[in-house]
């Protein structure tokens, strides 16, 4: 989904409606109108986002407001609204918003007691996966169902799982895990494959289910108390990725190097600032953010976090797949009480599979809101058109009646549903291997079904019918949708593309494109101030940088830790140096640790190459572009303000 792009957009999705007394044209851009109701619900709804007060001018908010339109109106005269990406994702996202609209409150509150209960508890499971799409085939689908029945007929005559698994299993990662998936709680895994973990006793294996990839078989390696989640914080210097021994023992010995250091009872923190290379965390001071049991991709670094015991309690280095690390304990975080958790568990079943089943609990509901009816005569031509090759999976439609316009069901006098759209439901149901008989109960049993899925289909196409807010979101959302695919075509890629435009506006720009001076230096750090004045006077001799680790680093003891580069003249600790010269030197200390630094040379000064800062300059031209976008619509299209309905707006607002 794009929905957190487009949160760049002034006119955000936010279900608060505040709207107009009255509707009236406030403008219009070629001839298309715009109103009153709309321009005022919107201002309302962002006023308590905007911290500026000049954002809440009118006049300047009707400029970003007709701006904004130009925008949409650009894109629908390119005909974005036509795409098949958009068309795609307009329909997820209302798929997705109209969740919210399908409740059924009893059903909801077991579901949300039902995953609390779980969230309580850890599973260690196995599995074997069968592949299967959702839309398979009959034929392929039954081919997926015999292999895994298959395969369960192995495990049930003795057959050792791992060994199973490696030799059938189609899950990818098999190779690597042997199909064990670690520690889980609820909504880690799809619903059924979650539903199969916690119903099926540790030790055993489950029967075969289906979930939307395929099928699957369970075992059961253990259950234990949830372990909650942990906050904690890592110092890492990342596994080289080349095969050269010496690299390896590089990055551990440096590890171990910090470790002695954190021994010898110098800050974590500030260790993990200077050497973890870990960029996403190393800036603060190697805090991570907080995880459960299988939220991280390492096993090794989970259970190393969840074995400190006590708040600051570090760990000894460890290797992961990913590098070295040290660990140290912030926080730990039990799992929460019921009804702390109970908001966040509804919203997490609004969004998670299981929330189909409070919609089927709505459909009963819907068919005593709308008025239903059927042609009895054509549902029992439909029964006399269906044999028992459904059961086998060998069941075709009728030609005949493909092009048939015989309503079958009506909902509400206002949706009519054909005989052939039953026929073809019928035969998508044959993958479900449904067993009842005869073939005329099995009939009425799926038109039952059939009714239930279009009652809801009618309720969700009505949605913006019945409840205007719903309206309002996928009006905002669509305008939205289409603008963030108009942004990328006309300024983003456009702005990346081109690269004559680039390096003109790098050239016209330079004042904002610039080095400041650099200084190429050896920093030099301890937390003992004899031991960098050692370290002064060696550099003073030219003695090298191996050469002084060599001689301070003694008995396992890191007392003198290095960093050389080229770095801006205030960067960290030289920004003590204003006028620092080439050579070495006075000894400063800053946080409790003591400074020497070499400068082998300086560079002055000077205008960055366009490719030292490419990035920044796309940006910039970005905005740029976007900036004069504007002043080139208004020019394209013919804007006509309604001053009048404006000046009552503006009273309207002001009360």
């Amino acid at each position: 989904m794009k929905i957190n792009r487009l949160l760049i957009f002034g006119f955000l999705l936010v279900q608060s409606f505040l709207f107009a007394q009255t509707k009236e044209v406030l403008f219009t851009i070629d001839n298309h109108p715009y109103y009153t109701d709309e321009f005022v619900r919107v201002y309302n709804k962002n006023l308590d986002l905007v911290k500026d007060d000049s954002q809440k001018d009118l006049d300047k908010y009707l400029d970003l407001f007709l701006g904004y339109k130009l925008k949409v109106e650009k894109a629908n005269k390119i005909g974005l609204q036509h795409g098949t990406n958009y068309q795609n994702e307009l329909k997820s996202y209302r798929n997705q918003l109209a969740k919210n609209y399908v409740n059924d409150s009893k059903v909801t509150n077991e579901l949300v007691h039902e995953a609390y209960d779980r969230m309580k508890q850890e599973v260690r499971a196995s599995h074997i996966l069968v592949l299967v799409d959702e839309g398979a085939l009959p034929q392929d689908t039954l081919k997926a169902y015999n292999k895994v029945l298959a395969i369960k007929k192995r495990l049930d005559a003795g057959e050792d799982f791992i060994t199973v698994a490696q030799q059938t299993s189609e899950d990818p990662s098999v190779k690597e895990n042997n199909g064990d998936l670690g520690y889980f709680s609820a909504f880690r895994m799809v619903y059924p494959f979650e539903n199969a973990a916690y119903k099926t006793n540790v030790g055993q294996v489950s029967k075969p289910f289906r979930t939307r990839f395929g099928y699957h078989i369970i075992k059961v390696v253990d259950k234990r108390m949830n372990r909650g989640e942990v906050t904690v914080a890592h110092i890492m210097i990342v596994k080289p990725n080349v095969s050269d021994v010496a690299q390896h023992e590089k990055a551990k010995a440096t590890i171990e190097d910090i470790y002695k250091k954190i021994k010898q009872g110098e800050n974590f923190e500030t260790l993990a600032q200077q050497f973890s290379e870990d960029k996403s965390s190393a800036g603060k001071g190697g805090v991570l953010q907080r995880f459960g049991s299988g939220q991280l991709s390492s096993e090794e670094f989970e259970n190393v976090a969840f074995s400190l015991v006590n708040k600051n309690d570090i760990s000894a280095p460890f290797q992961s797949q990913f590098g070295w690390h040290i660990v140290k304990l912030i926080d730990k975080h039990p799992v929460r009480t019921f009804e702390e958790m109970k908001t966040e568990l509804e919203e997490k079943i609004r969004k998670d599979e299981r929330s189909l089943l409070i919609t089927n609990s709505l459909s009963k509901k819907l068919r005593a809101k709308y008025v239903i009816a059927k042609d009895q005569k054509a549902l029992t031509k439909v029964k006399n058109l269906v044999t028992d090759d459904f059961y086998n999976q060998t069941w075709e439609q009728p030609a005949s009646l493909k092009d048939s316009n015989v309503n079958l069901l009506t909902i509400d006098k206002a949706k009519k549903i054909n005989t052939p759209a039953f026929i073809n439901f019928i035969y998508t149901q044959q993958k479900a291997n449904i067993k009842t008989k005869p073939v005329t109960k099995l009939v009425d049993e799926l038109f039952e079904k059939f009714t239930d899925e279009q009652v809801i289909n009618y309720y969700n196409e009505n949605l913006e019918n019945e409840f205007p807010e719903f309206r309002y979101v996928m009006d905002e959302y669509r305008d939205g949708l289409m603008l963030f695919d108009l942004m990328e075509k006309e300024i983003w890629n456009r702005a990346k593309s081109d690269t004559t435009g680039l390096m003109n506006f790098h050239k016209a720009n330079i004042q904002n494109y610039q080095w400041k001076k650099r200084h190429n230096v050896d920093i030099l750090s301890s937390t003992d101030k004899a031991t960098i004045e050692k370290a002064q006077k060696f550099l003073k001799k030219g003695k090298s940088i191996e050469y002084i680790k060599e001689k301070l680093n003694k008995n396992g003891k890191v007392n003198v830790m290095v960093k050389s580069g080229l770095y801006e003249e205030d960067y960290d600790i030289l920004a003590q140096y204003p006028n620092v010269g080439t050579g070495v030197t006075s000894v400063v200390v800053k946080d409790k640790y003591y400074f020497v630094v070499n400068v082998k040379n300086t560079k002055e000064a000077e205008a960055k190459e366009f490719s030292d800062c490419k990035g920044k300059v796309i940006s910039d031209y970005q905005q740029y572009l976007e900036n004069n976008w504007v002043d080139e619509l208004k020019k394209e299209f013919q804007i006509s303000v309604n001053n009048d309905v404006f000046a009552k707006v503006k009273q309207q607002l002001a009360k």
